[in-house]
């Protein structure tokens, strides 16, 4: 329901809403507090041992302001609590003065020293409580108060009768969960802390249920979906593969293997290669293009970004010089001119592979007969590139590979709509990337390894540390870094910067300075920019690394050791965390995700959530495997038995998939 029903919504309180993706009353309600502070009277004693306490107080004395330093001032006043007069002492809360009359009743929430008889606040708040007091926090909407924000959800509740029904009858009964209204209610306006468990399970039920429906469909779909049967010449690609400068792993053999007899089958491939970093997912994805090419069908591959379709383009090239395959690339910095030439030869069938990155997709690009797709890093396609493929009359079969590494039961799971494949093993001859956990105050042992391997003509990655983002801007945290190891190396080592803030040419020129050698160490805060292979790079140095996920710093970590040449990673700190030993003790992904598991949950282990499909505002994947696991069942149910034909809601959800998945 569109929002201009709820009344009191003016035109600028719309357009805020709308920048935050809030839309129809249902978005709103769907705007969940991410905390709640309960406030519970206490008594008043001294809070030495207590983080702080919550006492009921009225105000006694006009407050004083006291203006200690610039934008750092006091509040200074008496109060009475509990029939005892106490000083109150609250920082940078000058603007409550006038809030403050003598009589009025508030609450204090801090520590009190009963040696000095002063209350030292973190927090006031301009009303009295008596019994427990739950008060919903949601994250800052600029522009609109939180008393505000709630009475919109208030009218928002009184205009909605009937919500949408997204959980089978007999899930509901079975956890006899509280009803949706209920529910909404008890989120935005909490009665009890018991009430707001019994809500939240709700919604995680929910959230999940829906992604297992969307799961299950894919499954049903894709094994619905006819591709192409081919003829591969095995020989050639036995061929091939013998030629090759190096020794396959099993684990690349197998993916192989599976690779090509999805080619040999009339069912649509639909394959997620799982590969840990530098496992060798490019190799297997170049061998099924090159059968792909001798059954007479051309093939994409398409890359996040436009400096991984280059890196692409030249390794996969390189693979296959030794056959008479025709390799273009078609990025966005191209003239033209050039785009409308491989525009021709593409759709004449002039080229057999085509690099690049999602773009590559779009309607005024014909191929003349697309048979093999590869997408990487990316899970899934976006939002509009199945309904692209179908208009152009093609289904070929698709490869998406991913570097993160998730636990094989999970992915089993999340990943059910796609057959697996996994590499595990290390190509021959990489060596471990020997990592070590240090101190910022212990810089100095990094930076004299760091010149040691720079004079023996190696390179250094510097990620910049991970801040919150008012504290400082990506540029600033880079600069300060740059400064403090051109001060380190007497400005003698030549130093490349990469931020935010740089122009598109202005990250290539880095980029290709750093590749080609002519600055030796690349500081960025960019990650997906450092994901360039870069062969002679041999440390990584990653700052702050303790607001980083385990498996985001083994990626990060995987940017080195790319040869054969030993690689050195170090974790700078400010605070010991023993999570990061893990790193220390071992080199191997799928160990290290199931570790980040159980120190951070799902966190950034997923990386960046891909078409929403896991953004989940209540769930956990972690946590909440077991209810995912009986999710899975009741939407495989749900699914095989059409019941979403009967629900206008999941009608409208799998009208969509049909063409987004």
């Amino acid at each position: 329901m569109d929002l201009q029903h709820i009344k009191g919504i003016g035109k600028k309180t719309l357009e805020i809403l709308y920048q935050n993706q809030i839309y129809s009353i249902e978005d709103l309600l769907q705007f969940y507090p991410y905390r709640y502070l309960v406030l519970q009277p206490e008594a008043l004693v001294d809070s030495e041992d207590k983080i702080t306490i919550t006492i009921p107080a009225t105000v006694i004395e006009i407050p004083k302001v006291s203006y200690i330093r610039k934008n750092f001032n006091s509040l200074r006043f008496r109060a009475e609590a509990y029939g005892k007069i106490i000083n109150v002492t609250i920082f940078n809360r000058a603007f409550l003065k006038p809030h403050l009359p003598i009589g009025k009743e508030i609450t204090l929430i801090g520590k009190y020293n009963s040696k000095t008889n002063m209350f030292t606040a973190n927090d006031l708040k301009l009303f009295k409580i008596n019994h427990i007091e739950i008060i919903p926090i949601y994250h800052l909407i600029k522009g609109i108060h939180s008393k505000t924000l709630q009475s919109l959800i208030t009218r928002a509740l009184e205009e909605l009768d009937t919500f949408p029904k997204l959980l089978p009858e007999s899930v509901e009964k079975k956890h006899a969960f509280l009803s949706k209204k209920e529910t909404l209610k008890e989120l935005h306006f909490p009665s009890t802390l018991e009430k707001i468990e019994l809500a939240r399970k709700r919604i995680i039920y929910e959230e999940l249920f829906l992604f297992m429906v969307k799961i299950e469909y894919l499954k049903q779909l894709n094994d619905q979906e006819q591709g192409i049967e081919k003829k591969i010449d095995v020989n050639k690609t036995k061929n091939f593969l013998q030629q090759l400068p190096f020794s396959l792993t099993k684990d690349q053999e197998k993916a192989i293997h599976e690779g090509l007899q999805d080619l040999l089958t009339s069912k649509r491939m639909n394959r997620l290669l799982l590969g840990d970093v530098g496992s060798g997912k490019t190799i297997v994805a170049t061998t099924i293009i090159y059968a792909n090419f001798l059954a007479g069908y051309q093939s994409a591959f398409l890359a996040p970004t436009e400096i991984l379709a280059m890196q692409h383009f030249d390794s996969i090239r390189t693979l296959l010089k030794n056959t008479n395959m025709q390799i273009e690339i078609l990025i966005g910095s191209m003239t033209k001119k050039e785009k409308t030439n491989i525009a021709k030869r593409l759709q004449n069938g002039e080229i057999d592979l085509l690099i690049g990155t999602h773009a590559i997709l779009n309607e005024n690009l014909f191929f003349q007969n697309l048979g093999f797709i590869v997408t990487d890093e990316q899970h899934r396609f976006g939002v509009n590139q199945r309904e692209i493929l179908k208009n152009k009359g093609i289904l070929p079969d698709m490869m998406f590979l991913s570097a993160t590494p998730i636990p094989r039961t999970y992915a089993l799971t999340i990943y059910g709509d796609m057959d697996t494949s996994l590499i595990k093993e290390k190509p021959l001859g990489r060596k471990d990337i020997i990592t070590k956990v240090v101190k910022e105050a212990n810089l100095k042992e990094v930076l004299l390894k760091t010149l040691e391997e720079i004079k023996a003509g190696h390179q250094v990655y510097v990620v910049a540390p991970m801040i919150l983002e008012q504290e400082m801007s990506d540029l600033k945290t880079v600069s300060l870094l740059k400064e403090k190891f051109d001060l380190a190396y007497h400005g003698k080592i030549p130093i490349g910067m990469l931020h935010g803030k740089m122009k598109k040419n202005e990250k290539d020129t880095v980029m290709n300075d750093f590749k080609t050698g002519k600055t030796k160490i690349l500081i960025s805060t960019t990650v997906i920019e450092v994901g360039v292979d870069v062969s002679n790079a041999t440390i990584m140095i990653i700052f702050n690394s303790e607001r980083f996920g385990l498996a985001t710093l083994h990626q990060l970590r995987g940017r080195v050791g790319r040869g054969n040449l030993q690689s050195y990673c170090y974790l700078i700190c400010n605070e010991e965390k023993e999570r990061l030993k893990v790193l220390e003790e071992s080199n191997d992904g799928f160990y290290i995700s199931e570790k980040d598991f159980t120190f951070r949950g799902e966190g950034d282990l997923f990386g960046v959530k891909q078409s929403g499909d896991m953004t989940f505002q209540m769930a956990n994947l972690k946590r909440d495997y077991d209810i995912l696991l009986e999710m899975k069942k009741e939407a495989k149910d749900f699914v095989d038995k059409k019941l979403y034909m009967k629900n206008d809601y999941y009608k409208k959800i799998i009208e969509k998939i049909d063409f987004t998945n």
